[in-house]
């Protein structure tokens, strides 16, 4: 039987996304202090490109990203290798939380957009493109988790999962 390695990058980025989500929970306004938002530009808080990905809208918000970072986290970490996940997780993600700036500030549509699912949209990005035998399976996940929560009437910023999907199909091209 072959030996699973349990520390491994995405568990790794699992126990600093949950800590810093209980950090985000221990501070006043933590979501807009760790959110990607209007601050940014306002007040200068450059910091959340990064924070995002660690701010979660609840418990079930993070455990499902978690979740799915988890499953294909571990498996893209296994295809390429730990330096190339962590360079694809978050300069993806940074590039992923840049796209999203552009978009609300395009549009003058801001909000406060918090979670990891931009950073996993571009491992699913970057999947979509390296296994075309998964492609279409992954381009209607990232469907689901994007619009389909809006014809719920719940709050998710689609154009990140978007941004960061095609952010990671570019990577794929480039790493």
């Amino acid at each position: 039987m072959p030996h699973r390695q349990i520390i491994t990058a995405p568990n790794i980025i699992i126990v600093l996304t949950i800590f810093g989500y209980f950090i985000q929970t221990s501070i006043p306004n933590g979501s807009l202090w760790m959110g990607l938002n209007i601050f940014f530009l306002q007040n200068h808080l450059y910091y959340q490109v990064i924070s995002t990905m660690f701010a979660h809208g609840g418990v079930e918000h993070l455990l499902m990203n978690m979740l799915v970072l988890w499953q294909i986290g571990n498996l893209l970490n296994h295809y390429i290798g730990t330096f190339r996940f962590l360079i694809l997780y978050f300069i993806g993600g940074i590039l992923t939380s840049i796209g999203t700036l552009g978009y609300m500030y395009y549009f003058n549509q801001w909000a406060n957009v918090i979670g990891a699912s931009g950073a996993i949209s571009v491992l699913i990005g970057y999947m979509a493109l390296k296994d075309k035998s998964q492609r279409s399976g992954l381009l209607v996940w990232i469907f689901l988790i994007s619009f389909i929560p809006l014809f719920l009437g719940m709050p998710v910023a689609w154009y990140a999962h978007c941004i960061g999907f095609i952010i990671g199909w570019i990577i794929g091209y480039l790493i």
